[in-house]
């Protein structure tokens, strides 16, 4: 069960759920592959002189099998957080969660949003991602990174907020 429906207010339904955009994986993806491809290469080369009077060291082995844990970790940390962040439009809320370990959470009351931002790069257009700004009343802006549909997320909560003031006319 995720943050969000744990946390759910009795009677409160999601309305939309969006999480971070796969280009948030670039990064640890190219982490990975710069440790994987030689790692994978010492160990295909150690593997291949393994019959040879000169093979190669035993630390060349060594070295491709740390390379390739590395290039794992450098992956699973990245699917990690994409998945550790969480963001939802309830009926009466704006929920977003980001990590695992250390948790940073952001709920505001619909009533209480003051202005929600969208800020896209030419990337960010191209690809469908962006940053969400969302500022409640007397306070400070939150910035959200590489949100995926960040104007669909937007759309969402605006049409809660006129749902919510439409209910109390």
């Amino acid at each position: 069960m995720s943050y969000v429906e744990k946390n759910l207010i009795p009677g409160e339904t999601v309305v939309y759920k969006t999480r971070l955009h796969w280009i948030a994986l670039l990064r640890p993806i190219l982490l990975g592959l710069l440790f994987g491809l030689p790692g994978l290469g010492m160990l295909v080369r150690s593997m291949a002189t393994i019959g040879d009077k000169s093979g190669m060291p035993n630390w060349v082995f060594a070295l491709g099998f740390i390379f390739l844990i590395l290039s794992a970790i450098c992956v699973g940390v990245g699917l990690v957080r994409r998945n550790a962040t969480e963001m939802a439009v309830t009926d009466k809320r704006v929920i977003i969660k980001v990590g695992v370990v250390s948790r940073k959470t952001f709920e505001l009351l619909l009533s209480k949003v003051e202005s929600i931002g969208v800020n896209e790069s030419l990337w960010g257009r191209m690809m469908g991602y962006g940053t969400v700004v969302v500022r409640g009343t007397g306070g400070t802006p939150e910035p959200f990174d590489k949100v995926a549909h960040p104007f669909e997320f937007r759309k969402q909560v605006e049409q809660q907020i006129e749902k919510s003031q439409e209910r109390l006319r």
